[in-house]
C-alpha cells in the first residue's frame, strides 16, 4: 500500500522519467515490493538509463533528483558500497527516497525483483525476465573464521577499560552476525537487524542481554 505522500512523488517520478529521452525505466523496490510500506517507510527507486548518457547521467544525478520534488539534501552511497546510490531528502513533508542510478544491463545482478513504475520498451521487462534475484546470505564458513578473533577483541578492549569501543563492536558483531543469522533462519532477507522486533520475537530476550550500558559489569556481561 502506498501513502499519499508516497503516491504523489511516485506519480512525479513517473513524469520526469517519461519526459527524459536519457531514461529508460523506473522501478520500485523495497517495502513497496512486499506490501509492507507505511508512514515511516522511504522509497527505493531505481532510475535505468541508457548506457550512452552514463557519464552525463552521473554527472547529474543531483540535478535529476532536484527535478522529482523539493530536494532539500543528498549525498551518494560511497559508505555502503554503492557509488550509483544517491540517498535523498524531500520535504517540506519529510521524505527520504534513494535513487539508484543503473544501466539495464545491471538488473541482471540484483537481490530482488523490483516493480516496474514506467518502462520505455521493453528491455527491462526482457531482462527481469530472463534472470533470477539472488540474496546474499550469510557464509556460515566466513562468520566461523571471524567471529572469536572479533570476541578476543572485544575482551581487550573491556581489558583496557575502552568501553565505547567495545560498545560499538558489539553492535557491529550484531549487525555482521547476529542479526543476519536470526533473518535467514526464519526466510528472510539477512539485512542487519532490520525488522528483527517483527521476525525474531523467540530470540528478543538473547537479543537485548547484548546491548550495553558504559560499564565494566554491562559491557561484560554484554560480550
Amino acid at each position: 500500500m502506498k501513502l499519499p505522500l508516497h503516491e504523489m512523488f511516485i506519480k512525479h517520478a513517473i513524469e520526469y522519467v517519461r519526459q527524459d529521452h536519457r531514461l529508460i525505466g523506473l522501478l520500485a523496490g523495497g517495502s513497496i515490493v512486499h506490501g509492507a510500506m507505511d508512514e515511516y517507510s522511504d522509497l527505493d527507486l531505481i532510475i535505468v538509463y541508457n548506457s550512452d548518457s552514463l557519464s552525463e547521467i552521473m554527472e547529474q544525478r543531483v540535478q535529476i533528483a532536484e527535478g522529482l520534488g523539493n530536494l532539500l539534501s543528498a549525498f551518494t552511497g560511497e559508505h555502503v558500497r554503492e557509488p550509483r546510490l544517491l540517498i535523498c531528502l524531500y520535504g517540506p513533508s519529510p521524505l527520504h527516497v534513494d535513487l539508484k542510478f543503473i544501466q539495464a544491463e545491471e538488473l541482471k545482478t540484483r537481490i530482488e525483483n523490483p516493480l516496474i513504475l514506467r518502462e520505455n520498451g521493453s528491455v527491462i521487462t526482457t531482462i527481469l525476465s530472463k534472470t533470477a534475484p539472488t540474496s546474499p546470505f550469510p557464509d556460515p564458513q566466513w562468520i566461523e573464521d571471524r567471529f572469536w578473533i572479533w570476541v578476543h577483541y572485544g575482551a581487550t578492549k573491556l581489558g583496557r577499560g575502552e568501553l565505547f569501543e567495545l560498545i560499538d563492536h558489539l553492535t557491529f558483531i550484531r549487525n555482521a552476525v547476529l542479526g543476519p543469522m536470526i533473518l535467514a533462519r526464519y526466510g528472510h532477507s539477512p539485512r542487519g537487524v532490520r525488522k528483527l522486533e517483527k521476525y525474531a520475537s523467540k530470540e528478543i530476550e538473547e537479543l537485548k542481554g547484548t546491548i550495553a550500558l558504559h560499564s565494566f559489569e554491562s559491557c561484560y556481561h554484554a560480550l
